[in-house]
């Protein structure tokens, strides 16, 4: 999180957020933190059984094999290393860990001033990708930037329909052609017109395909080849958009969309609605990809910056 959208936040926003964020991880701290606990303030002692029990509560997390192995060897090596150590530090040293993790790889998102800050937004149909920009451009507006919307999603109708009904909720312009256009078409004009108009941060919306299809991720490297022509920097930030729903799911498409755009930054939806959390520790470790938003609900402030250290004591409280 920046320092400007802690500013923005306040101590109260930020207290308020905490509580929906316990709430929206519900589902993962069922699966995840109260099954460590369960299994750390057990009768078992330190030893395979305990050990195994503890890598099925964090497989059950969709947090991955790797990063699960990874964990593991590093609480076992703890546990060799002070002998006599008591079982519940296990938990202690596990949220170090993730946390750890997750920290390790944010990143500073300020850039600089006196142009357009161009964020591309991708992501597979269904991520919630259209909905995340409407929500990011209202958060933005609320700290008081000019906004500016792309419609690059021209081939599925609904989609341009969609920003365009964002825009109007939140009062900011949107650019569109009609449907089947070039979608970086629509990605320059809109750029132009920022540049024109000296707005703060345009959003360009884009087509969300298979990650598998060549086509797509080859019309999203034309995105980026084409706003370069208007703002050489551009895009400042590309965005992936993932449903934390579908668990091991999102990690690979992470890793196919970053091979082919480097993606700077994840925006994990529908955390409320998932048990599957445990994914944003596999994306985190492995990609070295930051986490720059999570989704807990259905309301605009819903989604907010990621903190590391919020999302891991949510988890665990």
């Amino acid at each position: 999180m920046s320092g400007k959208e802690k500013d923005v936040a306040g101590k109260g926003s930020e207290g308020r957020f905490f509580s929906r964020l316990k709430l929206g991880l519900k589902k993962t701290r069922d699966s995840f933190a109260s099954g460590v606990i369960r299994v750390v303030s057990g009768p078992m002692e330190l030893g395979p059984e305990l050990w195994q029990e503890l890598e099925e509560v964090l497989l059950s997390a969709d947090m991955g094999v790797p990063t699960m192995t990874w964990i593991m060897e590093a609480l076992k090596k703890e546990v060799r290393e002070s002998p006599g150590i008591e079982k519940e530090k296990i938990i202690k040293l596990l949220k170090e860990l993730l946390l750890d993790v997750l920290e390790g790889v944010q990143v500073d998102t300020a850039y600089p001033s006196g142009c357009p800050c161009v964020v591309m937004v991708i992501g597979i149909n269904g991520s919630g990708k259209t909905t995340t920009i409407g929500k990011l451009a209202a958060r933005y507006k609320a700290q008081g930037e000019q906004v500016m919307l792309a419609a690059g999603d021209t081939f599925r109708a609904a989609a341009t329909e969609q920003l365009q009904a964002w825009a109007q909720r939140i009062d900011v312009p949107c650019v569109s052609q009609k449907s089947g256009a070039d979608p970086s078409a629509v990605a320059y004009d809109a750029v132009q017109s920022a540049v024109i108009k000296k707005v703060d941060r345009v959003f360009v919306d884009t087509a969300g395909r298979l990650q598998t299809n060549k086509n797509l991720m080859e019309e999203l490297k034309k995105i980026k080849r084409v706003v370069k022509k208007i703002i050489q920097e551009a895009p400042h930030e590309t965005l992936l958009v993932l449903d934390s729903s579908i668990g091991q799911n999102s990690l690979s498409q992470a890793r196919l969309f970053n091979e082919a755009l480097d993606v700077n930054g994840i925006v994990m939806t529908k955390l409320d609605g998932s048990a599957k959390g445990g994914v944003l520790f596999s994306i985190a470790r492995e990609l070295k990809l930051p986490v720059r938003f999570i989704g807990v609900g259905e309301q605009v402030d819903d989604l907010q910056p990621f903190d590391p250290r919020s999302f891991v004591e949510a988890l665990f409280d």
